[in-house]
């Protein structure tokens, strides 16, 4: 029987492999050392929420991850109760009217974005990787760019992200 040595091509298939699996490890590890070590603020910051706009704690919203699998993307909640469901923010007439006390602090120092480390850990998002898109994005310039990087995990912090506030 005659074996054939591993072409290039076989060899880049196995350590991507690998680096795929070292990754996961990685993205387990960090999400729930980082759950553990954020868990004080965490009590803290949902003890605000309550208080400043009682309701739900978390905010969901509907996004597409790699190969287009859709998954719930969590968040702190930063706007009241009252705010128009299923509308963007961005085209609400005075979206600032309804961000709570504690949502524009949360969103300033982008503590909203902590529980995303549940999504990593359930493997809906990496450490490290592209923003998910929007559900409603996937068809747009903008999703169909988004699209075409699925190739890799939705990350909690963007792949060559810049460093200017929000």
């Amino acid at each position: 029987m005659k074996r054939s040595l591993p072409t290039e091509e076989t060899a880049e298939e196995i350590t991507q492999s690998h680096l795929r699996y070292i990754k996961r490890i990685l993205d387990i590890v960090l999400s729930f050392v980082g759950l553990i070590l954020s868990s004080w603020l965490f009590l803290i910051i949902i003890a605000a929420i309550e208080i400043d706009d009682p309701g739900p704690v978390f905010f969901t919203q509907k996004r597409v991850g790699i190969r287009k699998k859709h998954f719930n993307l969590y968040k702190f909640r930063s706007m009241k109760m009252s705010t128009p469901h299923d509308t963007p923010t961005h085209l609400l007439e005075n979206p600032d009217q309804y961000i709570t006390r504690v949502g524009r602090f949360l969103r300033k120092t982008s503590l909203d974005e902590i529980p995303q480390l549940i999504n990593i850990l359930k493997n809906d998002m990496s450490v490290i990787g592209p923003r998910p898109a929007l559900w409603n994005q996937v068809r747009s310039a903008r999703g169909t760019r988004q699209i075409r990087r699925k190739r890799y995990k939705a990350g909690a912090f963007r792949m060559g992200a810049d460093l200017r506030t929000r």
